[in-house]
Parts: C-alpha cells; structure tokens; sequence
C-alpha cells in the first residue's frame, strides 16, 4: 500500500465544484484519508489571462503504481472536463501526483516526487498544512523545510469553501 499526495487545482467554471467533484472521483478509485484546507492562489508562469485557482493538497492510499494512478486521475480530468495537457493554460481541473512517501519514481509518463514541487508555494502551503513532515524521498527535507526554503512569493490565501468542509 501507498501513501500518496495529490495537489487539485481549479480556475474555470465553479472552482469549487471541480474540487469536489474530483475529490468524490478520487474516493472512487483510493481511500483518502486527509485532505487540507482551500487555497485561492495566483496563477503561476500561465499563457493565457488566468484566473485565480482554487487549490488544495490531498492524502491517499492506494496499490496502484505512479503510471496506474496517473492513468486514474486522468480520467477523472477527463470526465470533469479537462481538455488538452497544457499547465500553462486554465482549466477546470488538475490533479498532480506530489509525492509517493518513500519513493521516487520517474519513466516518460510521470515523476515522483513531482519535479516542480520545491518552487511552488500553491502546492507547498496546502500539502503543509496536512503533512508537514513528510520527506521529499530525493531531497531528503521535510515538507515544512521545502515551505520554509521557497522562494515562490506568489499569493496563497486560505479559501471559506461550502461545498468541501475542511477535516
């Protein structure tokens, strides 16, 4: 069994709604079991006019190897959405896999802990906020020590959200 983070985000449509609708799709395929707070965030190195996001940071269990699960959260992109690959453009849903506690991983379809995970405060404070301590299997720094070393200074706000109660 793994333990594994993922970063949702949102800045099309109801934000809200896609984060709910992806989390009720993630339990289809993994026990969650913690999920942090809602963060309205400022769009990072994006194409288009951007909206703000809606992130937040979830912890699951499952059997399913980085490439399966990548495969399972895609669907759920797709289903809620989702179109083309692009992170530089805006989009209703995006589910990223951060982090396997204790593993790294990298072929051509994904990698483990996510590459962009150091430089990004829109997923550092979230996934903090439900796992400070857990390490970057490569890095071998904690959560809360990758937050503290960011430089990313871009806006990250916690977000009153009705329709996902926080834990």
């Amino acid at each position: 069994m793994y333990h594994v983070y993922l970063s949702l985000g949102s800045n099309l449509g109801n934000r809200e709604q896609y984060l709910a609708d992806a989390l009720e799709g993630i339990r289809g395929i993994a026990t969650v079991d913690c999920q942090s707070s809602v963060y309205e965030t400022e769009p990072v190195a994006m194409l288009d006019d951007a909206d703000p996001f809606l992130n937040m940071a979830v912890g699951i269990q499952t059997t399913d190897d980085p490439p399966l699960l990548l495969v399972q959260l895609k669907k759920i992109e797709r289903k809620l959405g989702r179109k083309g690959s692009s992170h530089r453009m805006s989009r209703s849903i995006d589910i990223d896999i951060v982090l396997y506690r204790g593993l790294a991983y990298e072929d051509h379809t994904v990698t483990v802990p996510h590459p962009a995970l150091t430089h990004r405060r829109f997923v550092l404070e979230p996934l903090h906020e439900i796992a400070p301590m857990a390490v970057h299997p490569v890095l071998e720094k904690t959560i809360a020590s990758l937050l503290r070393l960011c430089h990313d200074r871009h806006r990250v706000m916690k977000f009153d959200s009705f329709l996902i109660p926080t834990p």
